[in-house]
């Protein structure tokens, strides 16, 4: 037998046969069997180190497989990318909801459309931060065939259960939503829809199938979908292990730096994806999805920048504080007779309320507001400072719930039911005042997903909170007109049945939508009628119909407000109402294109209005000319005569220093990157603008504990919390 010398191949050698030593005889017949049917060639087939580099195991003619081009590669790895964002996206698509929203509804291509019609590139963006986690795993994997399928499976299930969370509840999938991991699967199988087997039988059908093909591809390859190749020798070896490690850390740095730095204002990570075309759009969970794409909109706000840790802040800084206003609590509560909790406390937060009277450049033929203009002459009233105008409402509502202040929080906290709630410890809330949560109830007649309010209510601490969907649905649900929203008249009949049908004090919280945007004559015989106060200035043909629409509107809600406290003064247990518009509406655009009309355009208009049976009945505050929503729990204690806490001692303090306190403000409806450049807006009780650097020593002390108080109930340790800084006198 032979042998080849250089490949040890013994598939060509033949066997030679020495026949000294035979008979004739013998010899003969084995020449004759030689020469009738030799003797067969013996074929063993090897595989060399070099046809392993060059297409691994052979096929039936025993010749390589032929390996996939490098381009191939890159077109299975772009597809692959596409398609996994673009099954992502359908999780949160949606063809029609349960209410007319104000955003419009987009769907899954619309992403990819808007790159050719808006030159909006936020599709790249996201599949720039698909494709880096992609890529760190073929590197983990080294196989192209196994990553693939992996990532079209991740992709799937996300948009399966975002569509689950989208069908059930309105709502996209938020960071705050990875605590579910913690949970028994008990829990997460509890929000599956009833019905929904077919779908997650097809999903899973599909997940196979790409299983299936790139098994199939995996066995065509030569490759065998290894990406990176070492070679024959120890350098070759080297810098693929090399090359390997490196595109695994690198994507991970970009993709940890992006997400640590994505929701903070100015910083590298913001600016390149506003550059590629993300646009926030804090109100809505699923637009946001929807227009900027699952994975950004998600990331965006992984890790919010909140606000910055003040210099002083420690345990012994905390106790201070405590201390300095428990002391202050003891001084007021000595000359204080009732107790907050005896009463039922009703906040009426009134969507886009305010007096369009006082409106610089226009002019009604009649009052929107007689009733409500009375009610506030009888008793603790003013002008509210708002941070929005058109839009902003969650952080008015965030703002009166907590006694916190936007102005405190770093610019890129745009919306604080969004960003920062969800993943808080502790977020202590004036309802928490009456213990049990059987008093706490809430009413909102839209979706309860809106500003993530279904589960910011629950962890504020109440036990119902009624709206258009979820486990309780708010009663009363009648329409005016056109109106694609629920009346004010019907929100505070579903209220007055809860208030009127318990004994118990409670604490209510009602945030209408009757006079929700957008405002396009809904309204049959409408009476009002505007024209400009100057002569040189036409009012357009929209503006002068959103705002005859809207003074309509604020009509019925004067009527109805006025209604309402009508029956709460015949109940014989004590109610106090805190009303409050939370912005303008965003129509009045003649106006708004003077920028000295900024701060009118911010000014909203509350009253604290007690019925009979309270005893505090025509009480007017001083020092209520002006406030901001952030004081109103403060407000509320000095109007009822009722001891308060040290914490609500502090705020107590604080506006009688500052009347009203807001981030800085714009006149027209502003975007959701951030809260605008400039000083915070500071009022005295006059309403005149006050400059920081005048503050007294008084002042200036009050603002620092105020930052410090904030920051510890927010992101801080929490030291107030175990200090009895929120209990009552």
């Amino acid at each position: 037998m032979t042998r080849t010398s250089d490949d040890h191949d013994f598939a060509t050698s033949t066997t030679q046969h020495d026949t000294t030593g035979m008979t004739g005889s013998d010899a003969d017949t084995t020449a004759a069997t030689s020469d009738a049917s030799p003797i067969e060639e013996l074929k063993i087939a090897t595989t060399s180190h070099d046809d392993l580099l060059n297409g691994g195991p052979r096929g039936k003619n025993g010749k390589p497989r032929k390996p996939f081009a490098n381009w191939l590669y890159a077109v299975v790895f772009i597809v692959v990318d596409m398609a996994a964002v673009l099954i992502l996206q359908t999780g949160v698509t949606e063809s029609s909801t349960r209410v007319q929203l104000s955003s419009p509804l987009l769907g899954a291509w619309s992403i990819v459309g808007k790159m050719f019609t808006q030159l909006n590139f936020v599709f790249v963006l996201n599949l720039i931060l698909v494709g880096l986690f992609y890529l760190v795993l073929l590197m983990l994997t080294n196989r192209l065939w196994v990553a693939s399928p992996i990532v079209l499976a991740l992709a799937s299930v996300i948009a399966v259960a975002d569509h689950f969370k989208v069908e059930s509840r309105y709502e996209a999938i938020l960071p705050s939503d990875l605590n579910f991991l913690q949970s028994n699967t008990g829990d997460i199988v509890s929000f599956i829809p009833t019905g929904s087997t077919g779908l997650i039988v097809g999903v899973i059908i599909g997940i196979v199938a790409f299983i299936a093909l790139f098994v199939f591809l995996n066995h065509i390859d030569g490759r065998h979908g290894s990406m990176i190749r070492s070679g024959d020798s120890a350098r070759k070896a080297s810098l693929g292990a090399v090359t390997r490690i490196l595109l695994i850390v690198l994507p991970v740095m970009f993709l940890g730096m992006y997400t640590a730095q994505a929701g903070t204002v100015g910083s590298w990570a913001r600016n390149f994806s506003s550059w590629l075309g993300d646009t926030p759009s804090m109100w809505d969970s699923v637009y946001d999805a929807q227009r900027n794409g699952v994975v950004t909109s998600f990331l965006r706000q992984m890790n919010p920048d909140v606000m910055e840790e003040p210099k002083n802040y420690s345990e012994a800084t905390m106790k201070k504080v405590a201390a300095r206003y428990a002391a202050e609590a003891k001084t007021i509560n000595a000359s204080r007779s009732n107790n907050l909790t005896d009463s039922t406390v009703v906040y009426i937060l009134s969507e886009s309320f305010s007096d369009p009277s006082r409106v610089p450049g226009i002019k009604l033929n009649e009052d929107t507001m007689p009733n409500i203009r009375s009610i506030k002459q009888n008793t603790t009233s003013g002008l509210m400072l708002s941070s929005g105008y058109g839009g902003g409402t969650a952080n008015l509502e965030y703002m009166g719930l907590t006694g916190l202040s936007t102005a405190n929080f770093s610019s890129s906290l745009t919306s604080p039911y969004q960003q920062l709630v969800p993943s808080e410890t502790w977020t202590p809330t004036i309802n928490q005042l009456w213990g049990s949560a059987a008093n706490s109830i809430a009413f909102h007649p839209y979706e309860p997903s809106m500003y993530s309010r279904a589960t910011n209510y629950k962890k504020f601490g109440f036990s119902h909170f009624y709206a258009l969907q979820g486990s309780d649905i708010i009663k009363y649900q009648s329409k005016i007109g056109k109106s694609p929203y629920v009346s004010d008249e019907s929100t505070y009949k579903s209220a007055y049945e809860a208030i009127s049908g318990t004994d118990s004090n409670q604490f209510v919280q009602i945030i209408t939508m009757q006079n929700h945007m957008p405002y396009k004559n809904w309204y049959a015989n409408n009476q009002y009628k505007v024209t400009s106060t100057d002569s040189d200035t036409e009012l357009g043909k929209t503006e002068t119909e959103s705002i005859e629409t809207y003074a309509k509107g604020v009509s019925l809600t004067d009527k109805a407000t006025k209604e309402f406290l009508d029956k709460l003064n015949e109940l014989d247990k004590p109610v106090t109402v805190v009303f409050y518009g939370d912005h303008l509406p965003g129509i009045y655009k003649t106006a708004s294109k003077d920028t000295d009309n900024s701060v009118v355009l911010h000014e909203t208009d509350y009253f604290i209005w007690s019925n009979k049976a309270s005893g505090t009945q025509g009480t007017k505050v001083s020092n209520s000319e002006y406030s901001s929503p952030n004081f109103f729990i403060a407000q509320t204690e000095e109007h009822m005569d009722a001891k308060v806490s040290p914490y609500i001692a502090f705020l107590t303090l604080m506006h009688e220093k500052i009347a009203a306190m807001e981030p800085p403000v714009t006149n027209k409806i502003q975007g959701w990157d951030r809260i605008p450049e400039g000083q915070d807006i500071y009022l005295d009780s006059k309403g005149n603008p006050m400059a920081e650097s005048d503050f007294d020593s008084e002042t200036k002390q009050l603002l620092e504990d105020y930052k410090l108080i904030q920051y510890d109930i927010t992101v801080g340790k929490g030291y107030l919390k175990s200090l009895g800084f929120m209990t009552l006198g």
